[in-house]
């Protein structure tokens, strides 16, 4: 059995994302603390990453530049990176629990998420914005950052906002639900051995 080091050491990855609209630098480690160092441009888009980082306890370290100051374009790739980069860290995803789910209450709003880290793409995200935009970010672009971060992971997650009247606290109870359903479900079972699937592979 590898030791706990051994799987910190292997949970760990990088990746670049550079096109005509932006570029993006992503680090992650699954078995960290939950330190993070986010500079998008974007605050609020800063918040949540941090928010993500905090409450899964990954390590995150994302730097993102907008080359053509769209902020649709700079939203889209910073979600598509860090998902991406979380799911090259995870590996062949061998000893996970595979399965998270979590409520988070923030004051009047309520978020549920659910998380399958089976390699089969599915997403729906329900989070009932109201207002044209949060904290500067217009409302369409946040959705698209959140339906881009669940897109990209590369397994079955549904975030559903049950209610509230305040988008800011939506929008964050559904990414901090997100993060603890990630963790749950990323973490390693001590138990078990292989890929946590009857078919043997993920």
């Amino acid at each position: 059995m590898a030791s706990s080091a051994a799987v910190a050491a292997a949970r760990k990855a990088r990746l670049v994302r550079e096109t005509k609209e932006t570029a993006v630098t992503v680090e992650v480690n699954i078995d960290g603390t939950g330190q993070t160092k986010v500079k998008t441009g974007l605050p609020f888009i800063d918040h949540l990453i941090t928010s993500i980082g905090k409450h899964s306890m990954i390590d995150i370290s994302l730097a993102g530049k907008s080359n053509d100051g769209i902020v649709h374009h700079l939203a889209e790739d910073v979600a598509i990176a860090l998902s991406q980069t979380i799911d090259k860290a995870l590996g062949d995803r061998a000893r996970i629990v595979r399965f998270g789910s979590a409520v988070v209450p923030m004051d009047e709003a309520l978020a549920f998420v659910a998380i399958d880290l089976v390699r089969r793409q599915y997403h729906r995200a329900e989070l009932k914005l109201a207002r044209d935009g949060v904290e500067g970010v217009p409302r369409e672009d946040l959705e698209h950052f959140c339906r881009s971060l669940l897109q990209n992971l590369n397994a079955c997650t549904h975030m559903v906002v049950e209610y509230g009247d305040n988008d800011h606290h939506k929008v964050e109870a559904a990414l901090k639900a997100f993060a603890l359903a990630l963790r749950a479900a990323a973490a390693i079972d001590g138990r078990r051995k292989g890929v946590p699937s009857t078919k043997g592979a993920m």
